[in-house]
């Protein structure tokens, strides 16, 4: 099974530590964000893919003495992550992990995604609202809904929540897509209007769970595969400074 991290961002309110690096090259307790992916889906086995873009020469490097695949996005300054999905398009004709590259998560999480046996299977954290207290003072400005069915089915994903109710769960950045389902996603994608504009945003520039809730609605189900926490998302500086008193739960077990 591969795996393809999205990786091709500057992640501008991480300034000034991403001026000259991407990113997912941003350390956290002296650990760049990358490398604990790495570590997690290299201990699931998986052949792991990389989309780059700003200061792709950072990942270059890190990467050299690896087996890793590098795909470039050569307009990451003008597009958004399913733009940078299909920068490696060629890479989707097998059972696939999609990972953001500015999140950190568990093996067990992994674990729960490589052993989904539906099509498309989306990660969903119950315990979000824990996470987003130590971020900000009011998670509800901040996430967005996801309300599923009584199968775990999701039903709607990334819109503005007027009420905790609307969020059964958080989408963290982490999506598996089984190779039966790919043919009809990528046709799907390819088929879209480029012109038209999708929740706000040109195609280019398009939002990933806008994308995912385009296929809930005309391709097929996507189904919720439940976590209670054991992941973070380091955004800015701020971030940073608050997850210091989670320092040892992404270690690697060696």
């Amino acid at each position: 099974m591969k795996a393809l991290i999205l990786a091709a961002g500057q992640g501008s309110r991480l300034s000034p530590l991403t001026d000259n690096k991407p990113k997912c090259m941003v350390e956290y307790n002296n650990k760049p964000i990358l490398e604990y992916a790495l570590d997690t889906l290299k201990d699931n086995d998986l052949d792991v893919k990389i989309v780059v873009g700003y200061k792709k020469e950072v990942i270059e490097e890190f990467v050299k003495d690896t087996d890793i695949d590098l795909f470039i996005n050569p307009d990451y300054n003008v597009t958004n992550m399913v733009y940078s999905l299909f920068c490696a398009e060629s890479e989707l004709n097998d059972d696939i992990i999609i990972s953001y590259g500015d999140i950190i998560y568990t093996s067990e999480i992994i674990d729960k995604l490589v052993n989904s046996e539906d099509q498309i299977s989306v990660i969903v954290d119950r315990k979000w609202r824990e996470l987003w207290e130590i971020r900000m003072e009011n998670p509800l400005e901040d996430a967005e809904t996801l309300k599923l069915d009584s199968n775990d089915n999701i039903q709607e994903i990334g819109q503005k929540a007027a009420s905790y109710d609307d969020i059964q769960g958080q989408y963290i950045g982490l999506i598996k897509i089984k190779k039966k389902a790919l043919k009809k996603v990528k046709d799907f994608y390819n088929a879209l209007d480029k012109t038209a504009v999708y929740e706000g945003k040109n195609f280019n520039n398009m939002y990933m769970t806008c994308f995912l809730q385009l296929i809930i609605d005309k391709v097929m189900p996507v189904k919720a595969v439940h976590i209670d926490g054991g992941w973070i998302e380091i955004d800015t500086c701020q971030d940073l400074n608050r997850y210091s008193k989670l320092n040892s739960r992404f270690e690697r077990s060696n």
